[in-house]
C-alpha cells in the first residue's frame, strides 16, 4: 500500500483516496514574469513522477497545476517593458510549456490561470466577510483575520504567539493585526488599467493566496486528496490556503471533526547550488533552458529523481555529469540485448523491489538503485534471459520516463554543447583505420587509435564477428 509523508501530520500515512480508485491533486505552479529556473524544474519533475506512479498503480488522476498571471512582480515587469500584462504572461507561459515539453513532462489535466478565476475568488472573499473572518481596512484592502481562525498554524507547526513574536510588519494602513494577510488589494492610481477588476470592495486585484483556494475548490471540490508544492510554500502560502478555504466553508465554528480542505500535503525539498542557496544576487541562478543547452533533458530528470523528493538537493555541473554517467551505465546494459515485447512480471524480484520503493513515499533513490542492480544482472545474463531482463529494465524505468530511447542514440550523443567532440563520421573513420591496422597486424597502431579516441571521450567496444561499437563517455 502506498504511504505518503503528510506535512500536516509530520508522518507517513497510508494513502486512502476520498473516492476509491480516483485521486484529485493540486500543485502550486509558476508565477509567469520570467523564464523558469531549476527550482521550478524540480517541482514539475517531482509531481510529474507522483502522477506517473499513481496512474501506474491504477488510479484515475485529475492533476491541476495553476498559473499565477497577476501579482506585483508581473505588474512591475510589464510596466518596465511597457507592455500589457497579458502579453508578458503569455510569452512566459509559452516558454514554460516549451521547457516542460523538452523535459518530457506530462501536461496537467487542468492549468487554470488566476485572471480567469476572479469571480470565484471574489465569491470566496465574500463568504469570508459574511462569516466575519475577513474585513475591509481603511486603505481599501480586504484582509483575513488570522486570530479568528483557531486552527491557524497546524501545517507549519507555528503557534500564533510564535508568529506574533517574529512578526516585523507594523500594524497600520488597513490591517488590524500584523498577522492578517491580504485577500483583495485595492487598486493604486498609478497601476495600469489591465491590472484591476471591479469588486464589491472597489477596483483592485486578488491577493496571491486566495487564487489557489478558489481554483482548487472550483476544479477539485472543497475537499480533495493531495496538495503539493515547494517547501518554501508551506508557510505562509499553504497555511493561508487552509485558513481561507476551511474558513469559507465552516466559518469561526470550525471543529476538529470537520473534513479538512486537503487530506495529504506534499512538499519537495529546496535546491542549493554548490552548497549555497540559489539566488540571483549570488550569481548561481540557473534557467532550465540554459541547463538544457549543455545537458540532455533526461539527465536533468534523472539527476532530480536520484534524490528523494523531500530532501534538499545540491546542484552543480559535476552532479549532472555524475547523473549522466549513471544513465550511460543503464543504457549500456540495454544496448547489449535486443528488446522484446516481454511484459514486466509484477511478481519478479525487481518489480517487487521497485514497487515497494515507490510505495514508500515515492522513494525514487531506492527504485533507481533497483534499476542499477537489474542492469548488473543484464550484463551477466546470457541469451533469452538477457533479453527478458533488459525488457524488464526498460519497462520499470519507463514508469519514471527513463530509458525509453534507442540506447545507441543516447550513448553516441554525448553531452550537449560539446562543440569540440569528434563527429560520428570522424569516429567511424578512426574505427575503420583501426580495423585496417589490426588486419595488417599493426596492433600498436590499433591500440593507439583506441587510446586516442578514449582521450577524446569515445569508448570502443569490440563485439563478436569483428563488429566494433562506440559510445561517448
Amino acid at each position: 500500500m502506498l504511504q505518503i509523508y503528510n506535512t500536516l501530520s509530520r508522518s507517513k500515512q497510508a494513502f486512502k483516496p476520498i473516492e476509491p480508485g480516483k485521486v484529485k491533486m493540486y500543485v502550486c505552479g509558476m508565477t509567469v514574469y520570467d523564464f523558469c529556473h531549476i527550482g521550478h524544474a524540480r517541482v514539475m519533475i517531482v509531481f510529474d513522477m507522483v502522477v506517473r506512479w499513481l496512474r501506474a498503480s491504477g488510479y484515475e488522476v485529475v492533476y491541476v497545476r495553476n498559473i499565477t498571471d497577476i501579482d506585483d512582480k508581473i505588474i512591475n515587469r510589464a510596466v518596465e517593458n511597457g507592455e500589457p500584462i497579458s502579453v508578458l504572461t503569455q510569452r512566459f507561459i509559452d516558454a514554460m510549456h516549451a521547457d516542460s515539453d523538452e523535459l518530457g513532462l506530462m501536461h496537467p489535466d487542468h492549468e487554470p490561470r488566476a485572471t480567469d478565476y476572479i469571480a470565484q475568488m471574489q465569491g470566496m472573499i465574500g463568504r469570508l466577510i459574511e462569516k466575519e473572518l475577513a474585513y475591509q481596512g481603511e486603505d481599501g484592502d480586504v484582509n483575513f483575520a488570522v486570530r479568528l481562525f483557531p486552527e491557524y498554524g497546524r501545517l507549519s507547526g507555528k503557534s500564533l504567539d510564535e508568529l506574533n513574536a517574529g512578526e516585523r510588519v507594523a500594524v497600520g494602513g488597513g490591517k488590524r493585526d500584523p498577522l492578517d494577510f491580504v485577500l483583495w488589494k485595492s487598486a493604486k492610481a498609478e497601476e495600469p488599467s489591465d491590472t484591476r477588476w471591479k469588486s464589491p470592495w472597489g477596483e483592485g486585484r486578488p491577493g496571491w493566496h486566495i487564487e489557489c483556494s478558489a481554483m482548487s475548490c472550483d476544479l477539485l471540490g472543497e475537499h480533495f486528496d493531495i496538495h503539493g508544492g515547494g517547501a518554501d510554500l508551506q508557510f505562509p502560502h499553504h497555511e493561508n490556503e487552509i485558513a481561507q478555504s476551511e474558513g469559507a466553508l465552516y466559518g469561526q465554528d470550525h471543529k476538529a471533526s470537520d473534513q479538512p480542505f486537503v487530506n495529504y500535503w506534499m512538499h519537495n525539498g529546496h535546491i542549493r547550488v554548490n552548497e549555497e542557496k540559489m539566488s540571483k544576487s549570488l550569481g548561481n541562478f540557473f534557467l532550465i533552458r540554459d541547463v538544457l543547452n549543455n545537458f540532455d533533458p533526461e539527465v536533468l530528470r534523472f539527476f532530480m529523481l536520484r534524490a528523494h523528493y523531500r530532501s534538499p538537493i545540491n546542484y552543480s555541473d559535476a552532479q549532472l555529469e555524475e547523473a549522466r554517467s549513471g544513465l550511460v551505465r543503464l543504457y549500456t546494459a540495454l544496448a547489449q540485448a535486443p528488446l522484446s515485447n516481454h511484459a514486466v512480471d509484477p511478481q519478479s524480484p525487481w518489480a517487487k523491489r521497485f514497487t515497494d520503493a515507490m510505495n514508500d513515499d515515492f522513494n525514487t533513490p531506492e527504485a533507481i538503485a533497483a534499476l542499477f542492480d537489474l542492469a548488473s544482472e543484464v550484463n551477466r545474463a546470457q541469451s533469452q534471459e538477457k533479453v527478458e531482463l533488459a525488457s524488464t529494465l526498460k519497462g520499470l524505468a519507463g514508469i519514471l520516463n527513463f530509458l525509453q530511447r534507442d540506447p545507441t542514440v543516447f550513448l553516441q550523443a554525448g553531452s550537449r554543447g560539446n562543440d569540440v567532440g569528434l563527429s560520428p563520421a570522424d569516429i567511424e573513420e578512426q574505427i575503420a583505420a583501426r580495423v585496417a591496422a589490426k588486419q595488417a597486424k599493426d596492433f600498436a597502431k590499433a591500440d593507439l587509435i583506441r587510446t586516442t579516441l578514449l582521450e577524446q571521450g569515445v569508448v570502443l567496444e569490440d563485439k563478436p564477428g569483428g563488429l566494433t561499437e562506440w559510445r561517448r563517455t
